[in-house]
């Protein structure tokens, strides 16, 4: 066995079985490894940052992490964006990353880089392979570290010497931890009931694990039992709603907005999370959305159970016994006319089906719409945590992967879609179930919003170039034609309902452009 194949082999044996790849030449050998393990599915991605983003999805749907294949320096770098996104929403992944042997490095070759250098701002574990006989017990380590509660990103550089030279050992991996996780304080949760008890106006925001299953049955339940509204941020890593689970408010975008949401909580109480924060700092607006004198109350901190903290405030509240508050089904009628963004919220509500995954980077188009969804049928919801743009076609690709019994519709805008469509390609490859919907206004128009809002006064015609993206106008169509994924246009509301739902028709990828 060589370097390379105890390292597949321990990923395989720590339950990472996906291995999202871009390699090169210093990665033959694991590429090999990866080949030679039936343990092993390798899912090729024709840019880094797909890989990276795909992981993201995987993890955000599986709860558990993936591994990436990246190429050298610059492969990590064209990766990091995703990366980004992925550690905000406490995402886990394994990053392999190759690099020369230690013998050509001395020459100093084109793709020489410092490595740790650029995996260190955005990884929570490094560390360079050493030898073909210790990388089975850095792999594990690399695995144990991403499986912690939040998820973190761990990673491994391997030189090309490390994976082709042969182990001259027998495997030897580190005493497996059983990650839990903290309980939390029980003074804090104390506090946290006399808050409630008091009647006062009280946001609970909720965060990461707190957004489905079990825990969020059980915010419910303090909801109703003392009337406090359950709320996110407006961008969570997924969210379980529609009809039947329990509804949670979104704190919107817009500072403006945000302030009046806000404004009347006299306590805000969070769960893995933080108080709202301006995504942006504009010119004579706050940072900090709440309204003055509105006290902050940590329930449980981000490595905390919030299942167990909830558990704990009932038995506090005397409510265990208290029925959650459920969302009911709202028959939405099926839109006719115009494209526009209550239009397109509607046609959604009424077309998802249930249990599909959403994953959500319509920016300007979807926005504000997305709470005409409530209603719909049981759904997950996925955003963007960290901001960085092309971030949705990745993680559609991951989550479809991850749940391939279940359609993934992927809203996003035009522009945002540029940066990461090589999705379709994988998508088609891998044949998943993934709809992909193209609000195509031929501009970057969150950036037109963002310029008034900025207070950078009224656009001129160069300004506005920068912005636009209608000159060449991009033919979706047949950029989808060329990826192996059928495509249709659409120009009214009654076309993108009829569309979404034909999408789920038969198995495969498809894509809609919503020509707005």
């Amino acid at each position: 066995m060589n370097g390379a194949e105890s390292l597949v082999a321990t990923l395989v044996e720590q339950d990472v079985d996906i291995c999202f790849a871009n390699p090169g030449t210093s990665e033959m050998h694991f590429l090999a490894a990866l080949g030679g393990n039936p343990g092993m599915r390798s899912v090729l991605c024709l840019f880094e940052g797909v890989a990276t983003g795909a992981a993201d999805g995987w993890y955000r749907m599986k709860d558990k992490p993936a591994s990436t294949l990246l190429h050298l320096g610059p492969g990590l770098a064209n990766g990091l964006a995703n990366i980004h996104n992925a550690k905000r929403a406490s995402s886990g992944m394994v990053n392999v990353v190759g690099e020369h042997s230690a013998s050509h490095l001395k020459y100093d070759p084109p793709l020489t880089s410092d490595i740790e250098g650029l995996a260190r701002p955005l990884s929570h574990w490094v560390r360079r392979a050493e030898s073909a006989d210790s990388i089975a017990w850095d792999t594990a380590q690399a695995v144990a570290k991403a499986s912690e509660h939040p998820g973190q990103i761990a990673t491994l550089i391997l030189p090309g010497d490390t994976s082709w030279q042969r182990t001259e050992a027998e495997r030897v991996l580190p005493t497996p931890v059983v990650t839990r996780r903290k309980t939390p304080n029980a003074a804090r949760v104390e506090h946290v009931a006399r808050v409630l008890r008091s009647g006062e106006p009280t946001l609970i925001i909720l965060a990461n694990k707190a957004t489905r299953g079990v825990a969020l049955e059980r915010a419910g339940q303090v909801a109703a039992a003392t009337g406090a509204l359950l709320g996110s941020q407006f961008f969570t890593a997924r969210i379980e709603r529609g009809a039947g689970r329990v509804p949670i408010a979104r704190i919107p975008y817009a500072v403006p907005l945000a302030q009046a949401f806000l404004k009347d909580f006299k306590h805000i109480v969070t769960v893995e999370t933080s108080e709202p924060v301006a995504f942006f700092a504009y010119p004579d607006k706050p940072s900090l959305l709440k309204a003055e004198g509105t006290l902050v109350h940590p329930l449980v901190e981000e490595d905390e159970d919030s299942e167990l903290a909830f558990d704990m405030l009932l038995q506090a509240l005397g409510a265990t016994d208290t029925a959650p508050r459920l969302q009911a089904r709202i028959e939405t009628p099926v839109p006719t006319g115009a494209l526009n963004p209550v239009s397109i919220a509607h046609a959604m509500a009424a077309a998802l089906p249930e249990h599909c995954i959403v994953v959500d980077e319509s920016l300007t188009t979807g926005r504000e719409s997305m709470n005409l969804t409530m209603g719909a049928r049981p759904h997950d919801l996925i955003n963007n945590m960290g901001g960085s743009i092309g971030y949705s076609t990745p993680v559609a690709t991951g989550a479809a992967l991850a749940c391939p019994d279940r359609r993934v519709f992927c809203m996003v805008g035009d522009g945002s879609a540029m940066y990461t469509i090589q999705s379709l390609w994988t998508q088609a490859r891998e044949g998943l179930n993934v709809t992909t919907i193209i609000f195509a206004n031929n501009s970057y128009a969150i950036l037109k919003a963002e310029y008034a809002n900025m207070g950078a006064g009224t656009p001129g015609e160069r300004a506005l170039s920068m912005i636009d993206i209608d000159n060449p106008r991009i033919d979706w169509l047949a950029m989808a034609k060329s990826m192996g994924v059928p495509g249709v246009a659409v120009e009214t509301a009654e076309d993108f309902y009829k569309a979404m739902t034909d999408s789920t028709r038969e198995p495969g990828p498809r894509l809609i452009e919503v020509r707005l």
